[in-house]
């Protein structure tokens, strides 16, 4: 096809007026369905833990089960789009996630819930990809930049918002209501996008004999068992579990035989000849860090504010929110910045600098009595320095492909940034276990007869305790046990200033990598962007 008849056919699914404003508002509640869903259920796991009879361990497959669907789906939708019609596809999924969603908050049993959270992860996986295409498609050329400052609003702003949604949810109603507020946003997008939203004319649709059926199966095991892996490997102990070798093996093999299948196929379900581009390749490597760094922040800060200062789920989440209207602030002035010719790499810098400066901030803030104040302004910078990151990140990566490859470029970084986020959570939840027995271990070779201070800090609290009425067996056994819950608190801030000094580090090594990216002097086609 040549690139007038490419040209023509983006421009006939350009939209004007209300049509366009309804599109683009159906896409954008879509995608956020899609990232709050995979955040908002973190904080009702335990209400759903004790309603439905199940262990720590076995909850955790809410998540999991998400996750896996969701990574799996994501690198076939553009092909799954070129199957069955765009709009038809995104429909499809829509009524997939609506139904499900229904189906998980009125599960009874753990496995009921499980298998619904897989299929609503597959439905989900599609919105995000497809509703981006979508919202770019209906804007002219010139102004395809602010489109996806935009969309990328829901993108950042999305793991931020479901921890306070879910939080007001499930201490206002119970954890149902998560899955159920889903339903009246899903019937309404489903019918506004078969009304409104318009199909591209695809070529013929390959016939069964010709679909990549090896290169999906491929795929499937391959980050199937990987998302398996990084979900599950803490609580395993990683290679110390026969499953967790078993899935890495699976992972390791069929993404050995799936990259020799797509590199072989006729018609591959995933070009990856596209990587070839060095531009995509820093890129996607860039992508998979923004995504650790996001996903991890938005992990590691409720985590501490609930575990060390003792706040609910809903006050956790509600701190991150001023974060995230910073970056819905900052996001289309960063478009206009790069419409008028700011280059990329700057921007992605200058983003990095500030998220290391954010993380050593953290890194200095954190106490047992750090409060609201304190971590206020920490964040307003964290929202700033990825609205700096996003779009110019997806851009670049971009900038240097033509064609139908800007489209099959852009499932890389989509795949590298859902990736990048489960490596960040697993990592640093595995750093920070080791860490806290480190340190541990340290303080507790202290508490030993012969240390002064230990003694000092034991008989003042046997003292108080008998004070108080207890007898000296009690007041002792007290007096150890305070000590320990201090220590045992100590470490745990020892292990999140760690997480914030490394993640800090990490960001600003790749500062130099940034700039020595090249720049195509041309304009960039953004209707793949930011898959």
């Amino acid at each position: 096809m040549s690139n007038t008849t490419t040209l023509n056919q983006q421009d006939s699914l350009v939209e004007y007026g209300a049509r366009r404003v309804v599109i683009v508002i159906t896409a954008i509640l879509c995608a956020l369905l899609e990232i709050v869903d995979t955040t908002i259920v973190n904080v009702a796991l335990n209400d759903m833990k004790g309603n439905l009879g199940a262990t720590l361990s076995e909850i955790g497959w809410v998540i999991t089960a998400y996750a896996i669907g969701n990574v799996i789906i994501i690198p076939m939708t553009s092909w799954l789009s070129q199957q069955f019609g765009r709009r038809n596809y995104f429909a499809a999924s829509v009524i997939l996630f609506t139904v499900c969603s229904f189906f998980c908050g009125n599960a009874t049993s753990l496995w009921e819930l499980i298998v619904f959270r897989f299929l609503q992860g597959v439905g989900g996986g599609a919105l995000l990809v497809t509703s981006q295409t979508i919202i770019t498609e209906v804007f002219p050329m010139e102004k395809r930049g602010m489109a996806q400052a935009i969309y990328g609003l829901g993108v950042i702003v999305g793991p931020t918002l479901g921890p306070p949604l879910g939080g007001y949810l499930v201490e206002t109603y119970s954890w149902p209501y998560i899955f159920f507020v889903n339903i009246p946003i899903g019937i309404a997008a489903a019918i506004m996008t078969l009304k409104f939203v318009r199909s591209p004319k695809y070529g013929q649709k390959k016939k069964a004999s010709e679909v990549d059926w090896f290169g999906i199966l491929f795929l499937m095991g391959a980050v199937g068992c990987l998302q398996f892996v990084l979900e599950k490997g803490q609580e395993e102990d990683w290679f110390s579990s026969h499953i967790i070798v078993i899935c890495s093996i699976i992972s390791a093999v069929m993404f050995y035989f799936f990259i020799w299948r797509e590199s072989v196929a006729k018609n591959p379900i995933v070009n990856l000849r596209v990587l070839r581009d060095k531009n995509l390749a820093i890129g996607t490597i860039l992508t998979f860090i923004l995504g650790f760094g996001l996903y991890g922040s938005t992990f590691i800060i409720p985590l501490y504010l609930q575990n060390i200062l003792g706040w609910t789920a809903y006050q956790a989440g509600l701190i991150m929110v001023p974060s995230a209207v910073v970056t819905a602030i900052m996001m289309p002035i960063i478009g206009m910045l790069m419409q008028k010719g700011v280059k990329q790499q700057l921007l992605i810098s200058l983003g990095f600098i500030l998220f290391f400066v954010y993380s050593m901030w953290g890194y200095k803030i954190i106490t047992p009595d750090t409060g609201f104040e304190d971590f206020f302004w920490m964040l307003m910078l964290r929202g700033f320095a990825l609205s700096m990151i996003f779009i110019p990140i997806t851009t670049l990566a971009l900038s240097t492909l033509t064609g139908k490859s800007i489209g099959e470029g852009a499932s890389f970084t989509g795949m590298a940034r859902q990736l990048g986020g489960s490596f960040g959570v697993a990592l640093i939840t595995t750093f920070m276990t080791r860490q806290t027995f480190g340190y541990r271990t340290d303080m507790v070779s202290n508490t030993v007869g012969s240390s002064g201070i230990f003694q000092q800090r034991y008989n003042g609290l046997v003292a108080m305790f008998t004070q108080k009425g207890m007898a000296i067996n009690q007041a002792k056994q007290a007096a150890y046990e305070a000590i320990d819950g201090m220590i045992n608190k100590q470490v745990a801030i020892l292990s999140y200033m760690d997480v914030f000094l490394y993640i800090g580090m990490m960001f600003l090594i790749c500062v130099p990598f940034v700039l020595m990216v090249k720049n195509k002097n041309k304009k960039v086609d953004l209707s793949a962007a930011m898959h």
